[in-house]
This record gives C-alpha cells, structure tokens and sequence, in this order.
C-alpha cells in the first residue's frame, strides 16, 4: 500500500469513526506530564500511586506510566477504557482529582491529556521483557512497522481532530529499537513524510516506571 493510499485510508476510518456511538469502542488516553526535575522523585511517586489505582477502577483495560529515557521530570500515563463511560468514571473519581492537584504542584507545564480512538491495536502484553524500551511518537501519519524485536505497535487516533495520531511502540530493548531507526524501509518512509506532514516527527523514548 503507498503512503498516500495509506492517509487517505485512515482518513476514511477517521470518517467512519466519527458517525460510531462514542462509548461503543475503547478509549485511549495518552497524558504527557513534565514536572520540575528537582520534583521527579515526588512525581514518580505519585505517578506510581495513580498507576494502581486506575487499575482498580472499573472498565480500566490498561494503565501504564513510562518515564523519559534522559528527560528527567519528563512522563506518560497510557490508559485504556472499556468505554467513554468508564473514563468518565474514572475522570470524576476522588483519587483521580487529588492526584491531578497534586501533581499540578509539581508541574513545570500542566498536565496534556490526548483522547484517542483505536485504529491499529496490539497485544496488551509487552512480551516479558526486562528492560522494554517504549517509544511515544505524536505524527500526522502514521507509520507502518514490522521490524525484529518489537513487542507491541499501537496506532490511536485523536478524538478532536481526525488527522493526527498518537503511535505506541514497545521494544524488546534499546538495541532493537536502534537497529530498526537504522533500517531502510524507515529512512524511506521519513523523506516520503517529511513533504506530507504539518509538524515534525515528534519520536520520544521512554523506559518503564518501576
């Protein structure tokens, strides 16, 4: 499939998403959280506490919070719904509000919540890796990969607006994931993008947080 059939694809689904009930399929949110980095310790903390108890809550598929390999302060919450209603549940419950005053004290900028739909979904399993290596890509387009060692390839689309999404890599380990940066078929697919899209290409890597 060329890249230009492959947008306008997406863009048919974007379509066709948009007429679907807004509780009938899974919710995925992707927070961006940067605290100050004196403040990394004390937002881990928290980030950890909100992690467990967003399991806990009913229609939570998913809950997740990764760390910026050399950002210091720098987090992502990935979260997964049953529905709209069970994030708006979620959204109102009284952990979720202290835990969002809490770390709007630590802030360096507030918190950027991103509600998505699915389009390409993997496994909820990481593959058991020790040391998995995520990447948080927010592109225009997005791309296709079939690369050794990757253990999950999210692809999610934006609620409020169609033609950007958000892309979910897990890694076995920083080496496959080099080894794949490197490969031919992703340089090609950068310089056939690069003309097509509106905003650079926003690739982040990110370790669990343990």
């Amino acid at each position: 499939m060329s890249l230009r059939l492959f947008v306008l694809t997406a863009l048919a689904v974007a379509a066709m998403s948009e007429v679907q009930a807004q509780d009938a399929n899974p919710v995925y949110v992707v927070t961006y959280v940067e605290a100050r980095p004196p403040a990394k310790t004390e937002a881990a903390a928290l980030l950890k506490g909100f992690r467990e108890a967003a399991r806990k809550d009913d229609g939570n598929l998913r809950a997740e919070v990764v760390e910026h390999t050399s950002r210091p302060g720098q987090f992502v919450i990935l979260t997964t719904w049953k529905d709209q209603k069970a994030l708006d549940a979620h959204t109102a419950a009284a952990h979720t509000k202290e835990f969002r005053d809490k770390i709007h004290a630590l802030r360096n900028s507030p918190a950027d919540d991103r509600v998505h739909n699915g389009l390409t979904v993997g496994n909820a399993a990481s593959g058991g890796a020790a040391r998995p290596t995520y990447v948080v890509t927010h592109v225009d387009v997005p791309p296709p990969r079939k690369d050794d060692g990757n253990l999950r390839y999210d692809v999610v689309q934006q609620t409020n607006r169609p033609n950007h999404f958000t892309v979910v890599e897990v890694w076995k380990s920083r080496k496959a994931f080099d080894a794949h940066a490197m490969a031919a078929h992703v340089r090609e697919f950068r310089d056939k993008l690069t003309p097509m899209s509106g905003a650079l290409y926003d690739e982040r890597l990110y370790r669990v947080l343990n």
